[in-house]
């Protein structure tokens, strides 16, 4: 069985939420998607994203929605092939709207940087060397 991974994120506005991730280069599959949620490939076949509009992900849980940005529970890590390619989704992210909330981290043999999407989710894109 292919395992794939797929975790939800709530937006205030998924037209929005869409342009934002498409202007990174992800995805869309309009098979499973509808006006309450988009399913957003992030990384073919094996990782992807439901974006969720918030009264939607709220039908799932018992519990208020955290305000991502007010509060974090979860940072979503993404590996990247190269330390241009992190430069590169930082660049597109920042052009779409994103919130850069420290500058790269060099660490010779890892290279990092974050973002905060438009709904406040924080990202973090990471090139490790081969040899680490």
């Amino acid at each position: 069985m292919n395992k794939q991974i797929i975790f939800n994120l709530p937006v205030r506005d998924l037209d929005k939420s869409k342009a934002f991730f498409s202007a990174l280069g992800f995805s869309f599959n309009p098979q499973f998607s509808n006006e309450s949620s988009a399913f957003m490939v992030v990384v073919d076949g094996s990782i992807n994203a439901m974006l969720m509009t918030e009264a939607f992900f709220k039908s799932f849980i018992n519990k208020p929605v955290v305000r991502a940005k007010e509060a974090n529970e979860v940072i979503i890590c993404l590996s990247c092939e190269s330390r241009e390619e992190v430069d590169s989704l930082i660049a597109k992210a920042t052009a779409a709207g994103a919130r850069i909330p420290h500058p790269p981290e060099d660490h010779g043999f890892m290279y990092d940087q974050g973002f905060e999407d438009i709904d406040g989710h924080l990202w973090n894109l990471v090139w490790m060397a081969p040899q680490a």
